[in-house]
């Protein structure tokens, strides 16, 4: 499998990896970045195989590609997609798919005039223990579910106050790149369409007046800030924390937010993530209650259980493998795999990307306006004025 990459970054590389694992045939061949020369300088021998093209365009016509993966910057998937969806090419997006909703509805108009099958990166949705909790809901155990309620106390929030992150015109704010994956699992969870929704912001924590710019290197209080880059020990799975002090007055984003969210059964979601709570505050899960009973999981215990609501009885369940994404990455790798092939179809596919940006964006708008909002396209009346 020939892959072509653009925007070669930490995220892509481990994608690449865990495709690599999978399928040792897959290797990529061409590399469309902005720092194309220096990427060649720190693969080294590897860079032998690889062609490095200028343009996305140059790439996907000369390579003779399997896939292509877009890894760049937020602000660009929905442009970068939008200039390779006409080669028919299969398509790994990271998210969010897009950060403003015109770039978004081009990309929904241009995806569905070309077919391309496109996968998301989505990996929540693809976790092991979300396919457990979907066949739990599905088998009717706790009945059909009539409310959701969704939480994601995020343990290492600090990336997005010192890194590239905290600009909100690269990110779109963090409805956009945390939520994003929250709702998209919900969806996938209920199966319904949703079609209200009203959201609130905060910024309570992370603000401040320290100079604009200001690095915690250079900080007289950088030993003694709890929050300090010089101080934050780095785990492996997290994303490194950036260099910029979280206390300037130019640290972008909203530090916690919440959603509610209608659902076209008039059953509806609360919705709430948070960027300051820490260590074993840190917690990304649900629950989910039907008439017969209740189902709550959470990803950082990788544990379900569901309480009967007529009977004494807890069903838990505890999953035995653990693995970027919670296992969500693997089975997202394999399944562009088999894309790729043509043996399989997208299990995160474009319309997913597509209304959980939606969805994002509409929340965003809510929180500045203090208004209850529709989820739908313009082209589609009824769901638009919902």
């Amino acid at each position: 499998m020939r892959l072509g990459v653009i925007g070669y970054g930490r995220r892509i590389r481990h994608m690449v990896a865990e495709m690599r694992r999978i399928d040792p045939d897959c290797r990529v061949v061409a590399i469309n970045d902005l720092q194309n020369n220096d990427i060649k300088q720190e693969l080294g021998e590897e860079a032998a195989e690889i062609v490095f093209y200028d343009s996305p365009e140059a790439m996907v016509q000369e390579a003779e590609l399997h896939g292509i993966l877009i890894g760049t910057r937020c602000s660009l998937h929905a442009d970068l997609a939008i200039r390779v969806l006409p080669k028919g090419i299969p398509l790994f997006l990271e998210k969010p798919v897009a950060t403003d909703e015109h770039a978004l509805l081009r990309l929904k108009q241009k995806y569905e005039a070309t077919g391309t099958e496109v996968v998301v990166s989505f990996p929540l949705r693809a976790a092991p223990l979300v396919t457990l909790v979907k066949e739990i809901i599905d088998s009717g155990k706790i009945g059909t579910v009539e409310h959701v309620q969704a939480v994601n106390n995020v343990p290492y929030g600090g990336v997005y106050y010192h890194h590239w992150y905290r600009d909100e015109k690269e990110t779109g704010g963090l409805f956009l790149q945390k939520a994003t994956h929250d709702f998209d699992y919900i969806n996938y969870l209920l199966g319904m369409r949703p079609t209200l929704i009203c959201a609130m912001t905060s910024k309570q924590v992370f603000k401040g007046n320290k100079p604009a710019g200001l690095k915690c290197v250079d900080c007289d209080e950088r030993h003694a800030c709890p929050d300090s880059t010089v101080n934050i020990r780095r785990l492996p799975h997290e994303t490194p924390a950036g260099e910029y002090c979280c206390f300037a007055v130019d640290t972008g984003n909203e530090d916690a937010g919440s959603a509610l969210i209608r659902y076209e059964t008039g059953m509806h979601v609360s919705y709430s993530q948070n960027f300051f709570a820490r260590g074993k505050a840190g917690s990304r899960g649900a629950r989910l209650l039907g008439y017969k009973g209740t189902l709550e999981f959470d990803f950082y215990t990788n544990a379900v259980k569901v309480y009967m609501h007529h009977s004494p009885v807890v069903e838990t369940y505890e999953m035995t493998e653990e693995a970027g994404h919670f296992g969500g990455d693997a089975v997202l790798a394999r399944n562009f795999i088999a894309v790729m092939k043509g043996e399989a179809k997208s299990i995160a596919p474009m319309e997913a990307g597509l209304l959980s940006a939606l969805m994002c964006l509409r929340a965003r708008e809510s929180a500045l306006t203090n208004a209850f909002l529709p989820i739908g396209w313009p082209e589609d009346p009824e769901r638009s004025n919902t």
